[in-house]
């Protein structure tokens, strides 16, 4: 689960779930859904399908560059996602993003994101399992 909320001239995400993976997905889908505000006008193209590995084993650094690394696929390749296989081993995370390439007559994009931030940047194990804060500059 993923809440946006606002942070002075920033928007945050509040994230939770019972498994690291789900909530590496969850801050993907809210990544995608500041920037594009409805997921649902973003179409799975199979030929869009994007690869990516994340090293490392540090729970919030793993976070912010796997954000990091989609955010990039927008600003570079104009990618937007909406689907996300996640799964993290020892080496690090490992995911299949689809979607597809942005369309400025099909999508209407919410929000300019210039940064992913280390503003506030938490990632904790609890009893119920993940809980995590992330900032991007608007």
């Amino acid at each position: 689960m993923h809440e946006i909320f606002e942070h002075t001239a920033d928007l945050g995400l509040r994230l939770t779930s019972p498994t690291l993976e789900g909530l590496m997905t969850d801050a993907a889908r809210g990544l995608f859904e500041i920037i594009a505000g409805d997921l649902a006008q973003i179409r799975i193209q199979p030929d869009s399908d994007e690869r990516f590995h994340v090293s490392g084993t540090d729970p919030t650094w793993l976070l912010l560059d796997w954000i990091s690394e989609l955010h990039a696929a927008f600003e570079l390749r104009r990618m937007l996602f909406r689907s996300f296989n996640v799964t993290i081993d020892a080496t690090g995370l490992h995911a299949t993003a689809h979607g597809e390439r942005y369309d400025p007559v099909r999508h209407s994009l919410a929000h300019e994101i210039k940064a992913i931030t280390q503003h506030e940047l938490s990632v904790v194990e609890t009893a119920a399992g993940w809980n995590a804060t992330l900032i991007v500059d608007i």
